[in-house]
Order: C-alpha cells, then sequence, then structure tokens
C-alpha cells in the first residue's frame, strides 16, 4: 500500500500501537470480554510477523504462508470445487408447478372400455356385413357392456349423475369433453339396440313378442351401423380430450394420442373376436390385429422419442413398465392371431393377449400424464425452450425430418 494515503497511515498507526500496548489494551484475547474471567495477556510483539519470527514463534493467523490449493475437480480440467448445489426444478413452498390431474384409476378405466366399445362395435359391423353370426354377436354384447361400463366410470368420476345431464344442454364444437359427451350419448343407445337385437331368436313366434321378433333384427342392423359410424369418434376423441389439457406429456403428444388410442380400439375389439368366434370366421378380427397393432406401435414410438424431455415420462417409472408390457403383448397377439389361424386355443390366447395390451396401453398413458404434470421440470424445461426458439426465429433441427433437404 503506498505510504502516501491515509488508509495505510492508519493501519500502520494501529499496528504500532497494537505492538506497543499488547491486545488487552484493545479489546483482544487478553482484554476483559465482560464475562467474568481474563485470559492471559499475550505480550505485544509477538502479534505482529516480525515481532513472531524474533520469538520463534508462527504468526497468528499466518499471513506468510501460501494458501493451501483446493482439490481439483474430477476430469482433469482443474479448477476449484464447485460450492453451489446442482440447479433442480423446484417451485414455492415445494409444490408442483401444475397441479396434477386428480383424476383416479376409473378415468383410466374408462379410456379402456370406451375403446373397447368402439373397437367391438367395428368388429360386430364387419361380421354384419359378410355374415359371420358368431362375430356379429360377440361384438354387439361386448359393445354394450363396455359402453355401459365406461358410462359407470365416467359418472363415477363426475361425483353425481345429474352432470352427465346437465352437459347435454350445450354443445360446444370447440369442447372435447361436451363433443364426447354427445357422442357417448349417440353411441350408446345404439349400441344397446343392437346387442337387444340378438335375443329376438328366443322371443315367441306369435303375439306381442311375435313382432318384436321380426322388427328387432332390422332395427338391430340400421343401429349396429349407426354405432359403427361413431365407433371412430367414441374411440379418438379421448386422446383429443388429454391432448387439450395443461399436462406437459399428454398436451405436447397431441398429433400421437388419437393415433394411439385409435389402435388401441381396434387391437381391443381383434381380441374380442378372437375370443368369441370360431376360427372360421375370425378373419376380420386378424386383419383388426394386425391394423391396431400396426398404429399403436407407431405411436407409442413416436411418443417415446419425438417428445425430447417429455419422452422421459413415457419410458420411466410405471408408465414405461405398463407400455412396454402393452407392447410386447401386442407383438405376441398379433404373431399368435396370424400363426393360430386353425386353433382356437392359439386364437383365444392372441386375443387375451390384446386385450390385456389394451388395458396396459391406456394406463401407460394415463400414468405417463399424471408423472409429468408432477416434476417441475417437464413444465420449466420446454417453456424455456420455446421461449428461446421465439427470441432466435430460425429453421427448427431437432425434429424428425429436418435439414434443408427435408430429412
Amino acid at each position: 500500500m503506498s505510504p502516501d494515503r491515509p488508509v495505510g497511515d492508519r493501519f500502520r498507526r494501529f499496528r504500532d500501537r497494537l505492538a506497543a500496548e499488547g491486545p488487552h489494551r484493545l479489546g483482544g484475547p487478553g482484554g476483559d470480554n465482560g464475562h467474568g474471567a481474563k485470559a492471559t495477556p499475550t505480550p505485544g510483539p509477538f502479534r505482529t510477523d516480525v515481532g513472531a519470527r524474533e520469538a520463534g514463534l508462527a504468526p497468528y493467523p499466518p499471513r506468510d504462508v501460501e494458501p493451501a490449493r483446493r482439490p481439483r475437480r474430477r476430469g482433469g480440467r482443474g479448477g476449484e470445487e464447485l460450492t453451489v448445489p446442482p440447479a433442480t426444478f423446484t417451485s414455492y413452498y415445494g409444490r408442483p408447478i401444475l397441479k396434477a390431474p386428480v383424476w383416479k384409476w376409473d378415468i383410466a378405466a374408462y379410456l379402456f372400455t370406451g375403446g373397447l366399445a368402439a373397437g367391438s362395435s367395428l368388429l360386430a359391423a364387419g361380421g354384419q356385413l359378410t355374415g359371420r353370426q358368431a362375430l356379429r354377436r360377440a361384438g354387439r354384447v361386448t359393445s354394450l357392456a363396455a359402453v355401459s361400463a365406461s358410462a359407470y366410470f365416467l359418472v363415477n368420476d363426475l361425483g353425481k349423475p345429474s352432470r352427465f345431464h346437465h352437459m347435454l344442454r350445450v354443445a360446444k364444437l370447440t369442447s372435447p369433453m361436451s363433443m364426447g359427451t354427445w357422442i357417448l350419448t349417440a353411441f350408446g343407445p345404439a349400441a344397446g339396440v343392437a346387442a337387444v337385437a340378438e335375443a329376438a331368436p328366443w322371443l315367441p313366434e306369435r303375439g306381442l313378442l311375435g313382432l318384436g321378433r321380426r322388427l328387432l333384427p332390422p332395427a338391430g342392423n340400421a343401429a349396429g351401423l349407426v354405432a359403427a359410424v361413431t365407433a371412430p369418434a367414441l374411440a379418438t376423441y379421448t386422446g383429443v380430450l388429454l391432448a387439450d389439457t395443461a399436462v406437459p406429456a399428454w398436451h405436447e403428444a397431441y398429433p400421437e394420442l388419437p393415433t394411439i388410442f385409435a389402435g388401441s380400439a381396434l387391437a381391443s375389439g381383434a381380441g374380442v373376436g378372437l375370443l368369441a368366434a370360431p376360427p372360421a370366421q375370425a378373419g376380420p378380427a386378424r386383419r383388426f390385429a394386425v391394423a391396431g397393432a400396426a398404429l399403436e406401435l407407431w405411436g407409442s414410438h413416436r411418443v417415446e422419442n419425438r417428445l425430447g424431455l417429455l419422452s422421459e415420462p413415457y419410458a420411466t417409472g410405471t408408465a414405461g413398465r405398463l407400455l412396454r408390457a402393452g407392447r410386447a403383448l401386442t407383438a405376441a397377439g398379433v404373431a399368435g392371431a396370424l400363426v393360430g389361424r386353425r386353433s382356437r386355443m392359439l386364437s383365444a390366447l392372441s386375443g387375451g393377449a390384446l386385450l390385456a395390451a389394451s388395458v396396459c396401453t391406456r394406463f401407460g398413458i394415463f400414468h405417463g400424464g399424471v408423472a409429468s404434470a408432477k416434476e417441475p421440470k417437464y413444465t420449466v424445461v420446454p417453456q424455456r425452450e420455446r421461449a428461446q426458439r421465439r427470441e432466435s426465429p430460425g429453421p427448427d433441427i431437432s425434429g424428425p425430418g429436418a435439414g434443408p433437404n427435408g430429412g
């Protein structure tokens, strides 16, 4: 420090006074600390570097010693250790940024039963148009049972049956929930009439019931076609409904979810046909199995590889285990359906595998979305990436098919 600076003069005067009078006069370790006993004063000259060297003692603190170096970080790059812990994506008070869906397992079951009802009605229509009575009967009965279960799960989640009725007071084309309510309302009675028509042969031939025996078959055929026309909307609207939420993994997968649910519906309908119909009549069911498996496997592959960070919830945890099991069961069911054309046992096992695969797929998609809403990073990181893309516009080279040649 320059001798002509005032701060340096004050420091030197303080150091000389400390050496002459000792620390006990200046409130040092030898002074009275106000708590009774006094420490033994240390001679003043020892408190300076020069005095300590003359007395053969090390200065305190040892200002002449070079500071010890901190250990280097692993990896060979050197530098000091990081004292700040790695950044974690948390929110205030340890709560998630998004409120996770309050839906329980009954909504996942609703997704499955709705797809099963749609696939079974399409299978029944195929059996009706090709003259396969066993396939038609199995599809109609299963469709009615599945749509009844689907309505139960939906009403159970709503809490009161009147809430379903209140949703019919408006029809909003931009609301997947409103459209889904109307689709379910149109599909349910048609599936019911088609299923009841299967009981016509059991009615007596005379009297009022005999009239019902004659009128039910044509009414059932018409109702079965109506149900088949509305079945694709019933199978896919739930995927649109999930993608319309703020849940990151669902919202980002809006192109794939309807495709996955359509394939899952076809595969589950094929499973019903393979279980209930003899192999000679299960031709449409086998074709449904191949088409449904192709759509479902393609969509599952896309959501686990296209979404970047948001693909992680579909590949880890409960969702990952369910989706992997669904893919394995789908592949096994399709292989068994193609190989066991003449074996009733192998066809039935293949049908059961396809039904189980549909359950795993629907529950896996459900759990993947719930997991993404609970983890803050799945909300924060995609938002930052979108903000960066808006600030620096340019061609997106991260997705499939990107590049100057279109990939």
